[in-house]
C-alpha cells in the first residue's frame, strides 16, 4: 500500500510537470494527506469494482437478474468451472477482490478516521501513510482469509455438482433456502448487532482498540476486519443463492451492507431484511420460486 501510494504520487507529480501546469498546486494538495488518502481509497474501490464487472479473471461474463438461478450452462462456463490449482487461485482472487469492492466503501469512514488520527499523532511524521496502509492491509487480510474459505467451499460445491457452472448459483432449492434461512436468523442475533454496532461507530472503535506504531496499525486493521467479517459473512455467502457473478445481487448486498453500517436505523434495517430472508427461504422451500 505505501509503495503504491508513493508510485501514484510520483506519477501525478511527473505528469503535472510534463503538462506544464504549476506544480505548486500539487504540492499544496499533497500537503493534506487525508485528502490524498481519500482519493487513493476511492481509486482502489473503483479498480476493484471494474475488475469484478469485467468478469474478475474468470473468463465469464457478468450476469444479471434478481433470480437467475437455473440458467443453462455453456461450454465456456463448464470449462471455467473445471478444477485444478489455477482454477482455485482464480476463484480466490475473484472472491477477495469482490469482497474489497463490496466492503471498502462501507469501511472507508473507519479507515479514513484512523488515517487522520495517525497523521495528527505525535511523532508520526512521514509514517502516517505507512500506518494507514498497514491498517488497510490488516483489514483486507481478514477478508482474504474469508475469501480463501469460501472459494474452497465453492470448489467443493462445484465438484459435487451442486452449483450451476455458468451462473455460479446453487442448483438445490433446499440448500438455497437453508442458506437464506440461516442468513435471516443471523440478522436477528445479538452477535450481528454487536458487530454492527462496532462497525457503525469508527470513533468508538478507535478509542477502544487504538495502539501506536506500525504493528498497532496492523493489529487494528485485523480486528476491524474480523468484526466486519463477523457482521457480513452470511450476507456474502448469499451470492451462492443469486449467482456469484450476478451484478444485481452484488449491488443489492453492497447497498445493504452500507445502509446497515451508515444509517442510524441500521439495526432495524438488519432485522427487517432478516425477516424478509426467512420469508423468502420458505417460498424457496415451497417451490414458489423455482430453481
Amino acid at each position: 500500500m505505501p509503495k503504491a501510494m508513493g508510485s501514484l504520487l510520483i506519477f501525478i507529480s511527473t505528469a503535472t510537470v510534463l503538462s506544464g501546469r504549476d506544480p505548486v498546486r500539487w504540492r499544496r494538495a499533497l500537503a493534506h494527506p487525508a485528502r490524498v488518502s481519500a482519493v487513493l481509497l476511492a481509486l482502489l474501490c473503483i479498480m476493484a469494482w471494474a475488475w469484478v464487472l469485467s468478469g474478475a479473471g474468470t473468463g465469464m461474463a457478468i450476469s444479471g437478474g434478481l433470480w437467475p438461478r437455473g440458467a443453462t450452462s455453456s461450454a465456456m462456463g463448464a470449462t471455467t468451472m473445471s478444477g485444478g490449482p489455477l482454477r482455485f487461485v482464480i476463484l480466490f482472487a475473484m472472491w477477495w477482490v469482490m469482497m474489497a469492492a463490496m466492503m471498502l466503501p462501507a469501511a472507508s469512514p473507519t479507515i479514513l478516521l484512523f488515517d487522520r488520527v495517525a497523521t495528527q499523532a505525535p511523532g508520526r511524521g512521514k509514517s502516517e501513510w505507512t500506518a494507514a496502509g498497514l491498517f488497510l492491509a490488516g483489514y483486507l487480510l481478514l477478508w482474504g482469509a474469508f475469501s480463501l474459505a469460501i472459494a474452497a467451499l465453492q470448489s467443493l460445491l462445484a465438484q459435487s455438482g451442486m452449483m450451476e457452472p455458468m451462473t455460479m448459483a446453487l442448483t438445490s432449492s433446499w440448500l438455497a433456502g437453508l442458506l437464506l434461512f440461516c442468513a435471516g436468523i443471523y440478522q436477528l442475533t445479538p452477535a450481528k448487532n454487536a458487530c454492527l454496532r462496532q462497525c457503525r461507530n469508527p470513533a468508538v472503535f478507535l478509542s477502544r482498540y487504538y495502539r501506536p506504531g506500525r504493528m498497532g496499525a496492523l493489529r487494528m486493521g485485523l480486528i476491524h476486519g474480523a468484526i466486519c467479517v463477523g457482521c457480513c459473512w452470511l450476507l456474502m455467502a448469499l451470492l451462492f443463492v443469486g449467482g456469484v457473478m450476478n451484478v444485481v445481487w452484488i449491488a443489492l448486498l453492497s447497498v445493504l451492507v452500507a445502509f446497515e453500517r451508515v444509517s442510524r436505523f441500521g439495526n432495524r434495517i438488519a432485522a427487517f431484511v432478516g425477516i424478509c430472508m426467512i420469508g423468502l427461504s420458505v417460498l424457496v422451500w415451497g417451490g414458489a420460486i423455482s430453481s
